[in-house]
């Protein structure tokens, strides 16, 4: 595995996942899921956190051609946030044409998948066509998303369009919201984490490490 570089993407977020292992080991669940997380602590606290890793999830989506971008927390300990996470917040374009591929990468992790409202549904390309998903591999949990969900009036497809692209080992490929647009998203959303992890990325922009 490639050594963690504080100026590189993929390596603030394998250093991350290594501090997630680190400090969660040992912890006793307390039967909460990261779609429970307390709106202040985030899902760190969660059990979803035990054992976390987006990477075998994020190599399947890229090995498959699905079209995913990484948003939420992730993509903001990408872009130097210092804050641990528990799941993983996907995004994409919602063509019909392209539900195949998340539904073949998902499937080859046998992934656990239910509606927004946290009805189990098929692992199938119907299933990636709704608004919102939530999924659930050995190795992380998170939602996945479209632009059909309230957003506020954000640009989604714009938000897409402009992902930032960032390269791992063994050809691997991520792609993640860009910082001021993920900034505007924790604007939207509001919640205390929210407002709090926006004022920190926003203090990144101020300091000229824009994308």
């Amino acid at each position: 595995m490639m050594r963690p570089d504080a100026g590189d993407p993929v390596a603030l977020l394998i250093r991350a996942v290594d501090d997630i292992a680190r400090r969660t080991r040992g912890r006793t669940p307390v039967g909460l899921s990261h779609d429970e997380a307390d709106a202040s602590a985030g899902s760190f606290r969660t059990d979803d956190a035990i054992g976390f890793d987006p990477l075998p999830v994020l190599r399947a989506l890229d090995t498959r051609g699905a079209p995913v971008v990484v948003m939420g927390q992730v993509a903001g300990i990408m872009h130097g946030s210092k804050e641990l996470t528990g799941d993983l917040d996907l995004l994409w374009n919602g063509d019909p044409a392209l539900s195949r591929a998340l539904a073949d990468a998902f499937g080859s992790l046998a992934a656990l998948v239910s509606d927004g409202d946290g009805k189990s549904v098929p692992c199938t390309a119907a299933a990636f066509l709704l608004p919102k998903v939530l999924f659930r591999t050995t190795s992380a949990s998170g939602d996945c998303c479209t632009p059909q969900l309230p957003w506020g009036g954000l640009d989604i497809l714009g938000i897409i369009d402009r992902a930032e692209v960032a390269h791992a080992d063994g050809g691997l490929t991520i792609r993640y919201v860009a910082k001021a647009d993920l900034v505007a998203m924790r604007r939207v959303a509001g919640r205390p984490k929210d407002r709090r992890r926006a004022q920190e990325l926003a203090a990144l922009l101020d300091d000229g490490d824009a994308p």
